[in-house]
């Protein structure tokens, strides 16, 4: 809301857009967008118990998705019909609307507040020995290795998110802005999708498998828009992208059944902090392989994307494989009477 009113002020003043980065800052001090996405996941694994958790989540993610497919398609509108400003009042009116809930509506998920101090660096020890607690040594390295997983499937996602309309607005495809429209529409399309599928898929498998069917849709799916040369080709890869953001809200999931209760917020917290590395990470070098790669495979960096997938195919896999043989060894023990020696 602050970053909202700042901007609104820049532009009925016409200040200099230097201005611009004091919201930027400001909002940025206060944890901007990621400190929400933790404090809605946080919330959600405060409410829910472990066998429904994992869909919860996985609204939350859909939710993330309505929401920009409507900004997409309804803010370019208005923004073509009365320019910037009056976009930014509902920007300004929707983020106060949500401070209001969150203040006078939403109950206190915590039900045993401690006192806390705001500057500290308990909170930094806090994520800290949550990958390093001895005790529950086995928790801690899969904590390690689905934080890995993570990261690499943000890091396309963010990555390869921000190329399409490069990609659609250059030859052979030569998009005019309606369909890049409609193009961003589908892409966030799959967060309904996601959830539909996810769904469904959990009434026959279990969260794993549905996390890794999902990650073979967002590989097949960048293969097909990687190769894609004519329209229908690529609305096809958006198709076929229909369960890709079916494994996000899985690992979210998996990530909180690993920590106790009075973890969880820190937890979500190390997750905002790999999200905003993803970021990072995903501009400095989807965007520098972009243009390195155009002269010979204008759709490298998605094809790269979908070889990058692998390996959080092939972490999440190997865990679930791992945990199978533990479970097996414990049954196989616990199955030996005294006189079997």
């Amino acid at each position: 809301a602050v970053q909202a009113a700042i901007y609104l002020l820049v532009m009925y003043l016409q200040l200099h857009v230097a201005y611009f980065l004091l919201g930027r800052i400001l909002s940025g001090l206060m944890g901007d967008y990621n400190l929400i996405l933790a404090s809605c996941f946080a919330y959600v694994a405060d409410t829910s118990d472990k066998r429904t958790r994992t869909f919860r989540v996985a609204i939350l993610e859909a939710c993330l998705g309505i929401a920009g497919m409507l900004a997409s398609i309804g803010g370019g509108q208005w923004r073509k019909a009365q320019g910037y400003i009056n976009p930014f009042w509902l920007v300004l009116a929707a983020s106060l609307a949500a401070t209001l809930y969150a203040v006078f509506c939403l109950q206190e998920s915590v039900k045993q507040q401690k006192p806390a101090k705001l500057f500290t660096l308990s909170h930094y020890k806090a994520v800290y020995r949550l990958y390093t607690a001895p005790e529950q040594l086995s928790s801690r390295w899969k904590l390690a290795l689905y934080s890995l997983a993570f990261f690499l499937l943000v890091t396309v996602h963010f990555g390869t998110k921000d190329l399409f309309v490069l990609y659609e607005l250059g030859s052979p495809l030569c998009w005019a802005s309606d369909l890049v429209g409609y193009g961003a529409a589908a892409s966030y399309l799959a967060y309904l999708s996601s959830l539909g599928g996810l769904r469904l898929l959990q009434l026959c498998l279990e969260d794993t498998w549905v996390a890794e069917i999902g990650l073979i849709s967002n590989i097949s799916g960048l293969v097909v828009i990687s190769l894609a040369t004519t329209t229908p080709l690529m609305f096809t890869g958006y198709g076929i992208l229909f369960l890709s953001m079916a494994a996000t809200p899985v690992i979210r999931a998996k990530l909180s059944k690993l920590v106790s209760e009075t973890e969880q917020g820190a937890l979500f917290a190390s997750v905002a902090c790999v999200e905003g590395l993803c970021s990072l990470v995903a501009t400095g070098v989807f965007n520098s392989l972009y243009p390195a790669t155009l002269h010979f495979m204008r759709g490298f960096p998605f094809l790269f994307g979908a070889i990058i997938l692998l390996l959080p195919a092939a972490i999440i896999g190997w865990i679930e494989i791992w945990d199978s043989n533990h479970e097996y060894s414990h049954f196989s023990d616990a199955s030996l009477s005294p006189a079997d020696g």
